[in-house]
């Protein structure tokens, strides 16, 4: 298998094969043996409410997702729950992000260095893990996509009105989605500065990032009051940083590469279009063209060798390393006045990764046409190949549930199996809830005995649980209680008064008749050891 030429010249297929790619990437496993871990439990469970009830969540707890958790509603209401449904806007989102990184490459650096970066973008590590996460971070990353491929453009001298106003809700959207996601803001200025932009160009940059900024921040300032739901994010530490030290050190050398091969002058291999180059007009190494603005723009073979750079165009490590390291960076930052330091928030950053790989693969296959131009014609496929059969264990570690902490699913479907008519169910901690939040149907016929509000009645995602002592009242009136939580060595919240008594109470006045771990939660049935009255 070659890269066919045909292919190279048209900028639609460029992006198209990518995105099918991930698509293809997404599907395989999509439901992980019908597994749904903890965080995806909520985007479920909330999903499933009125939007009443998640306005009035959104008052108390998780206002950051807020946008996503109405899209996710939206969905569930016209298709239904299922796994599908809740990782399927993941997977497009980052086949969009795939396509979109392809025609940055194609238009910075030749057909070559996109395909590469679309194709690799969906074998990364992290990106397979978020690939099929019911959770809002691929939208972030699709949306940083097209942010970054409309600012490419713009200094491609194709930035009119239309696109600036794109830029902005773009941006916006995702800064609604994640406002951590505004941290591509000072990536795209690092590279409009990099790529000494025109002043002009600057001030209409500078005028969308404010717009965008401002529409996000009363997102921001609401959201600080919710500040103890990451409390769990641990302090920053050096061990922290050595996962992006290698990112960065990767991407640097991508970076360098892409400085010396990514100025879209479209020579080499790499454009598979060399001859055409010539016949266009010439382009010199720091991306200065002489050709008219007609001939500026895209011939009708859509290739990079046809249309080549403009004045100013970036390379792709103007591009690529600001969007690789200014997030990655700015995290760090910000951890080190609050704990906030968690990859799949700045999972968007992977895609500079990508871009500057697919440098690295562009350079690969310069130097291999020098030998032999029918040879560079594979490189791509080889490359992609080898990788996949490289990364297979971990692709196939990531479609497994035990690449989550838990799965709700799971302890539902056991729950139903030793459940009785009148059995009284416990949840420790109270966050466990989302296994009866998510399949309620498991529960038929058994009673939360800890709870006095619902989730829906109090505004909350676990509902609230009543004081210690009525929880005892109520656990010593049950002749058989079932109990569901965290299997040991998972990681779990501090237990309250509430949890230690309910541990308490089981440990005094019960005996343990069934006991299973499943899939990182536990669910034990206990006995009465003595009628219910005489606690």
């Amino acid at each position: 298998m070659t890269c066919d030429p045909r292919v190279l010249r048209r900028p639609l297929l460029v992006g198209l094969i990518p995105a099918v790619w991930t698509v293809a990437l997404g599907l395989w496993g999509l439901s992980r043996q019908n597994s749904v871990w903890r965080d995806e439990a909520a985007t479920w469970q909330v999903a499933r409410r009125s939007t009443g009830d998640i306005v009035r969540m959104l008052e108390h707890v998780d206002v950051v997702h807020s946008l996503y958790y109405l899209c996710m509603h939206g969905l569930f209401t016209v298709f239904g729950p299922s796994t599908t449904v809740l990782r399927l806007p993941s997977v497009l989102a980052v086949a969009a992000a795939a396509a979109c990184l392809a025609l940055i490459g194609h238009r910075l650096a030749g057909a070559y260095v996109g395909l590469g970066a679309g194709l690799v973008l969906g074998l990364l590590p992290a990106v397979q893990f978020y690939l099929q996460e019911g959770r809002p971070y691929a939208l972030v990353a699709a949306g940083s996509a097209v942010s970054t491929l409309l600012l490419v453009n713009a200094l491609r001298g194709r930035g009119g009105k239309r696109a600036w106003v794109a830029y902005t809700c773009t941006v916006l959207v995702c800064g609604w989605l994640n406002w951590l996601a505004l941290l591509i803001l000072p990536a795209h200025l690092m590279t409009l500065l990099w790529s000494r932009a025109p002043r002009g160009l600057r001030v209409r940059w500078a005028v969308a990032a404010g717009a965008a900024t401002a529409g996000v921040l009363p997102l921001i300032l609401f959201s600080l009051d919710q500040s103890g739901q990451v409390s769990w994010v641990p302090p920053l530490t050096w061990h922290m940083m050595i996962g992006p030290a290698v990112l960065l050190t990767i991407g640097g050398v991508g970076g360098l590469l892409g400085r010396r091969t990514g100025t879209g002058t479209g020579t080499g291999a790499g454009t598979g279009t060399a001859e055409r180059t010539g016949a266009a007009g010439r382009t010199d190494r720091t991306g200065r063209a002489d050709r008219t603005d007609r001939e500026r723009r895209p011939g009708p073979a859509g290739t990079v060798g046809a249309a080549g750079p403009v004045a100013g165009s970036p390379s792709v490590a103007a591009v690529g390393l600001p969007l690789l390291a200014v997030p990655q960076l700015g995290l760090i930052g910000l951890s080190l006045v609050k704990p906030l330091f968690v990859d799949r928030y700045i999972l968007f950053s992977l895609l500079g990764l990508a871009l500057l790989i697919g440098a690295l693969i562009g350079r690969a296959v310069d130097e291999v046409a020098r030998r032999s131009r029918p040879a560079a014609r594979c490189v791509l496929p080889v490359l992609v190949a080898v990788a996949l059969v490289a990364l297979l264990p971990q692709s196939l570690a990531k479609r497994s549930p035990a690449s989550r902490v838990d799965d709700v699913l799971a302890a539902a479907e056991r729950t139903r199996q030793v459940k009785q008519d009148g059995d009284g169910v416990l949840f420790i901690p109270a966050a466990r809830r989302d296994t009866w939040l998510v399949t309620p149907d498991a529960f038929t016929g058994t009673r939360d005995i800890a709870l006095a509000e619902t989730p829906e009645e109090s505004g909350t995602l676990k509902g609230v649980e009543a004081s210690p002592a009525r929880v005892r009242a109520a656990m010593l009136a049950q002749r058989r209680i079932l109990l569901v939580t965290d299997a040991a060595g998972v990681t779990r919240p501090t237990r309250g008064h509430r949890d230690r008594t309910k541990a308490e109470v089981l440990a005094t006045h019960f005996t343990l008749v069934s006991d299973e771990r499943i899939r990182g939660r536990r669910v034990a049935v206990y006995e009465r050891l003595a009628p219910a009255g005489g606690g």
